[in-house]
């Protein structure tokens, strides 16, 4: 898997998780870019399987990118649904990448989840 592979990959996966609702408030965000725009991110994203060090779970636990939404709730974006084979060639692609540029998985997950804002905000809206 290329960096952007997993950049497609990981933004495909993310934009399919709306409509999202916040449990809370009950907003409803319609889409990546509304959600990007609205919430206000809350630590960095990580990956439960790296943080482990656990490169060949069985069941993997998925990254974590938290925001909060405006009335103070906290919301995920998670790989918990994306399909588990997905899953595996994303944490071998976090493996490869940490070890390579000497970095940890959450500061590779934080480039990615730069990238993913940079180019959702960057394109025109519907």
């Amino acid at each position: 898997m290329t960096n952007d592979e997993a950049l497609l990959a990981v933004r495909q996966h993310f934009e399919s998780l709306f409509p999202k609702t916040c449990a809370s408030c009950h907003r409803q965000f319609a889409t990546l870019r509304e959600y990007i725009v609205v919430t206000t991110r809350v630590g960095p994203a990580k990956s439960c399987d790296a943080e482990m060090g656990d490169w060949r779970p069985t069941e993997p636990i998925g990254s974590l990118a938290l925001a909060n939404c405006p009335c103070g709730s906290t919301l995920a974006l998670s790989t918990e649904s994306m399909a588990h084979e997905q899953r595996m060639t994303l944490l071998t692609w976090v493996k490869r990448e940490t070890q390579r540029r000497g970095i940890s998985s959450s500061d590779l997950l934080e480039g990615l989840r730069d990238d993913i804002r940079k180019q959702v905000l960057n394109e025109p809206q519907a």
